[in-house]
């Protein structure tokens, strides 16, 4: 687990926040709940959300002895596999709901979020999608929680119906601009059905995770095959032009008249939330995934080692998204011109993304199942 100091008052994480972005951080385990943890980086590293998905789980549980007690419990009661699972991590982000509670409400309910998604080989299925995010909600029984849903074409409906029952939901899985005004119109459609239902809109709250470093990942290897000057000099603008971009879409959002009447109604926008932003190529800083995408009303939801990487030496300047907006089209433009079609690479990574949570999560079910075994023998 990644050691904790102190961050001096007027650092890069206070300049993050009062830049208007809020930290979140991208992990959760029981040891990190039961030695205090996370409670301590709420005030030392200004984290004030938690987002977690199936890799996050396995990786928790492959680690140490944090879940024995309640593995041995769970045996006892001759639980299965899939309750087991489910047992698990709603009680992991119940912990955490409740250690991040105060942040949910003096933000009035915008941050102290604890994200939980659904079953990822339900992705494809919108009705099974729907009764498990509310078998979530309902178990972990937390205001504070959002449930995360895949945007596929599968998903849209869904986090519709979801949001239609109060149920506070986060998008997961997010990589184009086409799919992401989707996801808007879906968040939409499920407040304004809400409020018909009778909802109070004001704690019902969404954020859109929009996928960052992994488009870098896939076009960088095309733009290094190419191998001309052209090429390398777009090699790591993909990721930032992309999620500008998307941020230009959401202001398109606010902007509009459907919000400013959900607005009135006590509605609360649908934030944009940076996802996958550690950098996986080490030419790149550590910590560009930030520095580059800060605006206000933004979510980053970091892994740890990107958490401590701001804090020693993240270079935040203040907002760097605002006025982007034609150089990151250029930058798209660019690619287009070498034959790298960003639709085409943001549609693959949905689907990869799909394959890796479900990949992620046969892990954590065998995990589990093993533990299951061990503390029966």
């Amino acid at each position: 687990m990644t050691e904790t100091g102190t961050n001096p008052l007027g650092g890069p994480l206070d300049r993050l926040t009062q830049a208007g972005v809020a930290i979140w951080l991208d992990d959760l385990s029981r040891e990190r709940l039961r030695t205090g943890n996370l409670a301590e980086l709420v005030t030392s590293r200004r984290v004030v959300g938690v987002t977690t998905n199936p890799t996050i789980f396995a990786n928790a549980l492959a680690k140490g002895d944090a879940y024995e007690a309640q593995l041995t419990e769970l045996a006892a009661k001759h639980a299965d596999v899939d309750e087991a699972v489910f047992a698990i991590t709603t009680d992991d982000v119940r912990q955490a709901a409740d250690v991040l509670r105060p942040a949910y409400e003096t933000s009035g309910s915008v941050d102290g979020r604890v994200s939980i998604e659904v079953d990822p080989r339900l992705s494809r299925d919108t009705q099974a999608t729907v009764d498990a995010a509310k078998a979530l909600w309902a178990t972990v029984n937390r205001p504070n929680v959002f449930i995360k849903i895949p945007a596929t074409s599968e998903g849209l409906p869904a986090i519709t119906a979801v949001l239609a029952e109060g149920i506070s939901v986060n998008v997961t899985l997010i990589f184009s601009l086409d799919r992401y005004r989707e996801v808007l119109d879906a968040f939409a459609a499920g407040l304004e059905q809400a409020r018909i239902n009778g909802h109070d809109l004001a704690p019902i709250g969404s954020v859109a995770s929009f996928f960052v470093s992994r488009v870098d990942s896939a076009i960088d290897p095309q733009l290094d095959a190419l191998g001309t000057p052209e090429a390398h000099a777009l090699r790591g603008a993909a990721a930032i032009a992309n999620a500008r971009l998307a941020y230009g879409v959401y202001d398109e959002f606010v902007a509009s008249e459907r919000w400013a009447v959900l607005a009135a109604a006590g509605a609360k926008p649908q934030r944009p939330l940076w996802a996958s932003t550690g950098v996986k190529d080490k030419a790149y800083p550590d910590t560009r995934y930030v520095d580059d995408l800060v605006a206000r009303g933004v979510v980053n939801t970091m892994p740890a080692a990107t958490l401590e990487a701001v804090a020693d030496h993240g270079h935040i300047t203040g907002d760097t998204v605002h006025g982007t907006q034609a150089e990151s089209a250029e930058v798209i433009a660019g690619l287009a011109h070498l034959g790298i079609d960003i639709d085409q690479v943001t549609d693959q990574l949905e689907t990869e993304g799909v394959s890796k949570f479900e990949t992620s999560w046969a892990e954590l079910l065998a995990t589990v199942a093993e533990g299951l075994a061990r503390v029966s023998a």
